[in-house]
């Protein structure tokens, strides 16, 4: 195993868990202990993690795993919500994409459609996203629009009034969301406050919203509310989701396309 897919294996056991053992990780890993000590010490160097006697523990109170390390985690459901929501967008549409994996996954979709291959242009993407800005810019055919901000580390996001000032000018035809969890009670949410924020801005400023969820984050909450549930048009979701999940969605006037 490598050393990325070890550090990959690590933190994902590691946001589950809240705690990690060397001895524990080594055995699972099928690596040796001396091994494991040296990845969690060079992970708590990049502060991703706490070192304790043994073993380490979640990096803060509210940990978000670094979006490099998330991109493999219900990939192949995310690939499939990314086709569903990239076939709701029209040509010539203003698309508002969020940062996070399954809306980066949402941009390479829009990149192969074969109706989006010319046009003046074929589509206009607004991102705060600096991933998905440069994966898109060398697509002529689509204009790209970056919000201004402070890039935050874990997510590739720009935040803060400068984003604010680009999107409070511009609307768009559709947003679509990456959420850390959404809830029918408490709406979309994000780990940070500020990335929540310009997401809410990106709503505000569309006439649609579309949720791009994996089952996991779905009945979940997380600390940062982006919108209501009401907010929300569609929700695009994986065959996992639970029936009445989809049920309680519906219920509250939510579109739910389930892939």
């Amino acid at each position: 195993m490598s050393r990325d897919a070890r550090w990959k294996a690590l933190l994902e056991l590691l946001v589950e868990r809240g705690r990690l053992e060397v001895e524990q990780a080594a055995a699972e890993l099928s690596v040796s202990a001396a091994t494991i000590r040296r990845d969690l010490d060079q992970l708590a160097e990049q502060q991703m993690l706490v070192r304790t006697r043994g073993g380490a523990v979640v990096h803060g109170v509210s940990y978000e795993l670094p979006l490099r390390y998330k991109t493999a985690r219900h990939a192949s459901e995310k690939q499939r919500i990314a086709k569903a929501v990239a076939g709701l967008v029209s040509p010539g549409e203003a698309v508002g994409l969020t940062g996070g994996t399954t809306t980066t996954e949402v941009a390479r979709a829009l990149a192969v459609r074969g109706d989006l291959t010319s046009g003046s242009p074929a589509l206009t993407v607004v991102t705060n996203a600096l991933n998905i800005a440069g994966e898109l810019a060398v697509r002529p055919q689509f204009k790209i629009v970056l919000t201004g901000g402070v890039a935050r580390p874990s997510s590739y996001e720009l935040v803060g009034p400068l984003a604010d000032g680009v999107l409070s000018q511009i609307t768009m035809d559709v947003a679509v969301l990456g959420v850390v969890a959404f809830d029918v009670t408490h709406g979309a949410a994000a780990h940070d406050e500020a990335e929540a924020a310009i997401n809410r801005l990106l709503c505000e400023r569309s006439e649609r919203v579309v949720v791009a969820a994996d089952s996991s984050k779905l009945g979940g909450r997380a600390f940062a509310r982006i919108c209501a549930t009401e907010a929300v048009d569609t929700l695009v979701t994986d065959t996992a989701v639970e029936a009445e999940t989809v049920r309680a969605f519906e219920e509250a006037g939510v579109r739910v396309v389930v892939v």
